[in-house]
């Protein structure tokens, strides 16, 4: 069975999501936007998540979809699992933070 394991930039950024969710718009809207990130990545490994290719110019070997107002970059792992990368607002200069992550 394939694994979804979140990276720990990834966490941090979720961290992040979830609190600035929760300070703007309440605990029940972060609880459900979060929730609702963490069941597309367990659609990931059934393809119930549309995903991209990272762009070669980026020189990883990856993916990027899109989940509401942010993009989240994942890759297969070694061992045939699924590691969420880093997940960036759709704001931020995606191919500086990016390289960031993945670099």
């Amino acid at each position: 069975m394939i694994s979804v394991r979140v990276q720990e930039s990834a966490a941090l950024r979720i961290d992040e999501i979830y609190r600035y969710t929760r300070d703007r718009w309440g605990t029940v809207q972060a609880d459900a936007y979060v929730g609702g990130l963490f069941e597309a990545f367990d659609r990931i490994a059934t393809g119930g998540v549309p995903s991209r290719p990272i762009p070669a110019e980026f020189g990883v070997d990856g993916y990027v979809f899109r989940y509401e107002k942010h993009f989240v970059y994942w890759k297969r792992l070694a061992d045939g699992d699924i590691g969420i990368v880093t997940v960036l607002h759709e704001r931020m200069h995606q191919f500086a933070r990016f390289q960031e992550e993945f670099g």
